[in-house]
């Protein structure tokens, strides 16, 4: 016997299929946009990069892109489709079917999750594609591949579960836009994925470490490369807190009706 609901399966399916059934939409652009990642700052700027311990600057990034690609998409989706059905009062019909908040909310997450997890595997591709193409460069490989998978899926969720409480607090379609573009993507950006902790002034690497990305960067890279800046077992444990604790919020808002009552 399923320990989870029909209903809860349908929820997931309906949300899987959603994007599934669009796959130029969803799949394609990251893919398009990571190889233009790779093409600039691997092939024609990598060569010129000497500030990574030895590590060749196109392996260097690969996690901190896959990083950027899976917590992008989980945040959009769950936000974008959490929003979308209180726009179009499609959502309505979760609220009224026989489900738990507690399923409601981990049907949107386990849907937008898996969707960062495709993303992170197809970075992951575009990015063997690449260093095979250049004699030079190792293979890509998982040091230590437990590590790697588990930060993927922590992260992934940690972001659907932010991207769920951001579809319930947008009033219209442009606070998602500000959501993603002067929240989500600075916080990437001046993550540590282009540049390892130690390139920075040591007053700099002090406030980084207030940024959560940081420790999502690292970490990956750790279970990709073998080397960390932070103890990737103390990073795992804090995001996964972080992620049960967003769970948590997310379940009680819709309990509450938050964004979803007029």
């Amino acid at each position: 016997m399923s320990v989870v609901s029909t209903g809860a399966r349908t929820l997931l399916r309906r949300e899987v299929l959603r994007y599934v059934r669009r796959p130029w939409n969803t799949f394609l652009p990251p893919v398009i946009t990571n190889a233009l990642y790779f093409v600039v700052f691997g092939v024609i700027l990598g060569g010129r990069i000497d500030a990574t311990g030895g590590t060749p600057y196109i392996l260097f990034i690969l996690p901190g892109l896959v990083v950027l690609g899976a917590t992008s998409d989980a945040f959009q989706n769950a936000s974008f489709t959490i929003f979308h059905g209180r726009w179009n009062k499609y959502i309505h019909e979760v609220q009224t079917a026989p489900l738990s908040y507690v399923e409601m909310v981990g049907s949107y997450i386990s849907a937008s999750a898996l969707r960062g997890i495709v993303i992170a595997a197809l970075v992951t591709l575009v990015g063997v594609v690449f260093t095979n193409l250049d004699p030079g460069v190792p293979p890509v490989s998982t040091t230590h591949p437990v590590y790697a998978v588990a930060f993927v899926l922590v992260i992934t969720v940690l972001f659907a579960a932010f991207g769920v409480l951001g579809g319930l607090w947008a009033e219209d379609f442009d606070y998602l836009t500000v959501m993603n573009q002067f929240i989500i993507r600075p916080l990437v950006f001046f993550g540590a994925v282009f540049y390892p902790l130690s390139a920075l002034p040591p007053i700099w690497q002090t406030v980084s470490l207030l940024n959560p990305m940081v420790y999502m960067v690292d970490g990956l890279r750790y279970g990709f490369l073998g080397t960390a800046d932070i103890d990737p077992t103390v990073s795992l444990v804090v995001l996964a807190v972080a992620a049960a604790v967003m769970v948590v919020v997310d379940v009680l808002l819709f309990k509450r009706g938050y964004g979803l009552t007029e």
